[in-house]
């Protein structure tokens, strides 16, 4: 396996990360996850764009794509696959302890590895902690990740892939690496950004492509939804057949067959939508 780190392929055993990079010690640092197929990264321009983004709300230098896209170039051709999941990870560097930032400069790693198609449908639970629509983050896809590993991890005690978050004031907002849309009286829903959820590129395209509204919805249109999906890089579109203890109809409804055709149709016509 071969990573890029700081500008070079290197063997996977012998790419090496300090000790000290502010993205151990403190979480100071963003990421990205693409699709890889067969050697092409799906939306690629939309994820350095989110990339920049999250670099600047975290106060980062701006990130250098010409670097990002020639890496993800590389490890993609050194490791050649069917499908993987490509994950881009720029940190503050070497810094001091604490919460201060050094002068050392950013690290950039960019490595794949293998994955399966999702199924097409899943089960996902709610949790009983927020996400902060007002925070310094919001709206960034940083590496302080601490709150979705342990809602996953409720999630996967119940059986679910997946765990949904309401926002400090109630509202349905998003999943622990997922967006959350639901069918209500027929018509399709997303939150808005505004809830705190994460503007996703699959949401974006998918809401685009399909027509959904973005609606603030309290956190128990889950139990009045007739349908329910997630979508994410990896998930692209995937129905929700169980959500808690509710059980919905075994296999994708009407509308989100509708979604799941339509992306699978739009994706492969362009591969790099902007």
């Amino acid at each position: 396996m071969k990573i890029w780190l700081d500008g070079a392929l290197r063997d996977a055993d012998g790419a090496r990360v300090s000790v000290f990079d502010h993205g151990l010690t403190v979480g100071d640092g963003v990421f990205e996850t693409i699709k890889a197929d067969h050697g092409r990264a799906f939306a690629l321009t939309r994820h350095l764009e989110r990339l920049t983004t999250s670099a600047r709300g975290l106060g980062l230098p701006d990130p250098d794509l010409d670097e990002v896209r020639h890496g993800c170039e590389a490890v993609m051709a050194a490791n050649p696959m069917a499908l993987g999941r490509l994950r881009l990870t720029y940190t503050g560097g070497v810094s001091p302890l604490g919460s201060d930032r050094g002068d050392a400069g950013p690290t950039l790693v960019i490595a794949l590895s293998e994955t399966a198609r999702r199924p097409d449908t899943t089960a996902a639970v709610t949790v009983p902690w927020t996400r902060n629509e007002r925070g310094a983050l919001t709206g960034l896809k940083t590496t302080s990740y601490g709150e979705n590993v342990v809602a996953l991890a409720r999630a996967r005690e119940q059986g679910a892939s997946e765990a949904l978050f309401a926002n400090t004031v109630g509202a349905l907002c998003e999943g622990t690496g997922s967006n959350v849309f639901v069918v209500l009286d027929g018509e399709l829903h997303t939150p808005p950004l505004h809830s705190g959820c994460l503007a996703g590129i699959t949401r974006a395209l998918t809401a685009g492509w399909a027509g959904a509204k973005e609606t603030d919805l309290p956190l128990d249109a889950l139990e009045r939804a007739e349908e329910i999906f997630l979508t994410s890089t990896l998930r692209d579109v995937q129905a929700v057949t169980r959500i808690d203890g509710r059980q919905l109809p075994d296999g994708p409804g009407p509308v989100t067959a509708e979604a799941m055709r339509i992306f699978d149709e739009q994706s492969a016509a362009d591969f790099d939508p902007r």
